[in-house]
Parts: C-alpha cells; sequence; structure tokens
C-alpha cells in the first residue's frame, strides 16, 4: 500500500470509527468525519440530531468546530465523510450537505490551502477524491469580504 493510500484509509477509518458514536434516532442516518491536522493528528465529529430536527448538527461541522475550538481552524489540511443509513445493509457514498460544504469552504480559504475531501463507503469500498471547488463551486466565504488566511503569531 503506498503511503497516499495508507493515509487516506487511516483518516477513513477514523470518520468509520466515529460514525459507530452518531447519534441519530431520528433518521437512523450515521454519519463521521475526520479531520486531519498540518501535524497529522486526527480529530472527528459525528452527527447529533435532536428532537427539534433544526437544531441537529453534521458530523463535519461537529468536526471542525472542535478543531476550532482547538485552536487549530487554520491547520486542516483534507476532511474524511463515512455515512449511510444505520439499518441498511448496503453500502452507501454519502457527499455533505449544503451547510457542511459552506463551512468546508470556510476552513479551506481560512486554512490559506486546497483541501482534500474524502467522501467514502464506511468499508472504504469506493472513494470519491474531492476539494471544495468540486463540491461548492462559484462559493462565497472569507475571501469575498477581505479576510485572508489564519496565521500563527
Amino acid at each position: 500500500m503506498h503511503d497516499n493510500e495508507q493515509r487516506v484509509g487511516q483518516l477513513i477509518a477514523a470518520a468509520r470509527d466515529a460514525m459507530a458514536n452518531a447519534h441519530a434516532p431520528y433518521s437512523r442516518f450515521a454519519v463521521g468525519a475526520a479531520v486531519r491536522l498540518t501535524d497529522g493528528s486526527i480529530v472527528t465529529g459525528c452527527n447529533f440530531e435532536n428532537a427539534s430536527y433544526g437544531l441537529s448538527l453534521c458530523a463535519e461541522t461537529v468536526a471542525l468546530a472542535t478543531v476550532n475550538a482547538q485552536g487549530r481552524f487554520g491547520d486542516v489540511t483534507e476532511i474524511a465523510v463515512v455515512g449511510g443509513a444505520m439499518d441498511a445493509g448496503e453500502e452507501a457514498l454519502v457527499t455533505p450537505c449544503g451547510r457542511c460544504r459552506q463551512i468546508m469552504n470556510e476552513a479551506e480559504q481560512m486554512a490559506g490551502r486546497t483541501l482534500a475531501i474524502y467522501c467514502a463507503t464506511p468499508s472504504g469500498d469506493r472513494i470519491l477524491d474531492l476539494t471544495v471547488a468540486d463540491l461548492l463551486p462559484h462559493a462565497f466565504g472569507p475571501t469575498d469580504l477581505g479576510i485572508g488566511p489564519m496565521t500563527k503569531s
């Protein structure tokens, strides 16, 4: 296995592990996300539903908010997303919702680098290798407001 394949596989496995912790009693659709930072560390998140559906949080948002809470929003390099119906035997290839695409765009612009986005089946047998621009062409973000990448002082 090549180094890149191994690195991506590790990120997808972390997203799959996070998916197992999803709180999704209403949709029964579990999603896990894993974010790799510049130092190689991985931060994960899973979807967190609420009886008041509008208050639910997506896995990607949870993971990126956790990264931001650690003061590392500018250190994001790549993101993996894994998900699917909790009761189904077949595997789905899940891509981020519109809100998560916008939040990924924010992370990319604040990091000042193109982020690799991997959307995979839970087994990792099928992987889409995407960018934020693939997911959200003509995006509006911090740079449109004159805000540049985050830098460490």
